[in-house]
């Protein structure tokens, strides 16, 4: 490609985000889905009490509670059918069951833990972990998409951005863990100053692009009751008792592009100034608390989150492909977001010393507190989500010194039906909606992954 082309394909690529099909969310797979397998098993109800390195976006502090070190490699794959079927209304033709989305959420996932005690003076141990997922199973960092829709948009699932998370947990005093961690995303600026003739042929070209990381933090606390005010060896009913607790700071993806263009004879210096800021991939403020129980061969737990949505409001506010629909007044096509809360069961059951079986479930109420959003017309529903995994971890293994652990997971999610009015201000019926939509869906999400301990 010609430096001489540039400027027509930067402005179709830039035009594209109100045309081409949906490709990334608002959501990522730690909040979605479930980092690891064991995570989508349960529900993540024991997110919070799971020792593998998913706990850097969970609750680092349980990264303290196992020794050993770990490497852990697996893939993730979700399968989203979304439907939106018209129920009347409007000046749209009818249609029955039309699948909006149904692009695969494909993760490479990448994980290590380890002791960094020997690198210090002390005895003390300090755990560091760092999870990694790559869309498009390790080919796509960027996954990115930003547009209205005159069809509707669902609003949390599609292919997740660059998944990071980085973290390390400890002992601060008997059976009472602390950690912190960082979520990385990526904040990307391109500005482009170009001349151009009237058929889009540039010259003095000027494209600047870069990117640097946001980084947000995650701290967890975690309480084994036992540990903490039972004897070694006394029978004491705290034994197996654990609770967490855990924040987990805003973040998103961002894209910012900026162009000026001046076409001599027509358009002068100053020239045409093209702006577009949008976000994708938010996740709110999360607080999460958790209790689990267990003894030899079981352990129960809860987690209750609460999702603080309400906050993306201000966030859309300056995107400039979402702004219009935050900005109306009060109009009934106005976009508004809810806080929410998410109660999450499992448990885990030891069949025999090898194999491990886990199941979950959970409620996520949608935050979309509104019924319309002009132009963007996202469309979301109250989810019902059932997981069960399958652990297998040998103890010896030939020329391995350490365990092996093998997961599988399966997880599949019910989006309750729901209607929604779809606005758009080319249509004749403006203000009125042209269009009213039942939106439902399935989502199943299978993962696996191998665990290496060391």
């Amino acid at each position: 490609m010609t430096i001489r082309k540039l400027l027509p394909v930067v402005l179709a690529g830039i035009g594209a985000v109100s045309v081409s099909p949906v490709m990334a969310s608002m959501g990522n797979i730690g909040t979605t889905y479930g980092v690891l397998p064991s995570d989508l098993a349960s529900a993540q109800a024991l997110s919070m009490f799971n020792s593998q390195v998913s706990a850097t976006y969970y609750n680092p502090a349980y990264l303290a509670k196992d020794s050993r070190g770990e490497l852990t490699t697996g893939l993730l794959h979700a399968d989203h059918e979304l439907r939106a079927s018209s129920v009347g209304g409007g000046s749209a033709p009818l249609r029955d069951g039309d699948i909006l989305q149904d692009s695969p959420s494909q993760q490479v996932l990448l994980g290590m833990k380890t002791d960094l005690s020997s690198l210090t003076k002390y005895d003390h141990p300090l755990y560091l972990g760092f999870m990694l997922g790559v869309e498009k199973y390790g080919e796509e960092m960027l996954a990115f998409n930003s547009q209205t829709s005159t069809s509707g948009q669902y609003f949390e699932y599609g292919r997740q951005p660059l998944f990071l998370n980085l973290g390390g947990g400890t002992q601060i005093w008997r059976g009472l863990d602390m950690g912190l961690s960082a979520r990385i995303t990526l904040h990307s600026e391109a500005e482009l100053v170009a001349t151009s003739t009237l058929a889009g042929e540039t010259s003095y070209e000027t494209l600047n692009v870069s990117a640097k990381p946001s980084i947000r933090p995650i701290f967890g606390l975690n309480m084994d009751w036992g540990e903490s005010f039972c004897g070694e060896g006394d029978s004491c009913w705290f034994n197996g008792l654990e609770t967490a607790f855990s924040y987990r700071g805003y973040s998103n993806t961002n894209t910012t592009v900026d162009s000026t263009i001046t076409i001599p004879g027509t358009v002068l210096d100053p020239g045409i100034n093209l702006a577009i800021t949008t976000i994708d991939s938010y996740q709110p403020n999360i607080y999460a608390a958790g209790l689990a129980y267990g003894q030899d061969r079981w352990r129960v737990g809860v987690t209750l989150e609460m999702q603080e949505w309400s906050r993306l409001e201000e966030e859309l506010e300056g995107d400039t492909i979402k702004d219009q629909a935050v900005n109306t007044g009060g109009a009934p096509y106005e976009l508004r977001f809810k806080d929410i809360v998410v109660p999450r069961i499992g448990g885990e059951f030891n069949i025999n010393d090898t194999y491990k079986l886990t199941g979950g479930v959970a409620f996520s109420e949608s935050p979309l507190d509104s019924n319309a959003s002009l132009e963007v017309n996202y469309l979301d529903a109250d989810k019902m989500i059932l997981g069960l995994g399958l652990t297998a971890e040998y103890k010896s293994v030939p020329v391995l010194a350490y365990p092996v652990r093998f997961d599988l997971a399966y997880q599949y999610q019910q989006l309750d039906p729901r209607e929604f009015d779809l606005y758009d201000r080319r249509s004749p019926s403006f203000p009125q909606s042209y269009e009213t939509v039942e939106a439902e869906g399935d989502v199943h999400v299978f993962s696996g992954s191998i665990t290496l301990k060391f």
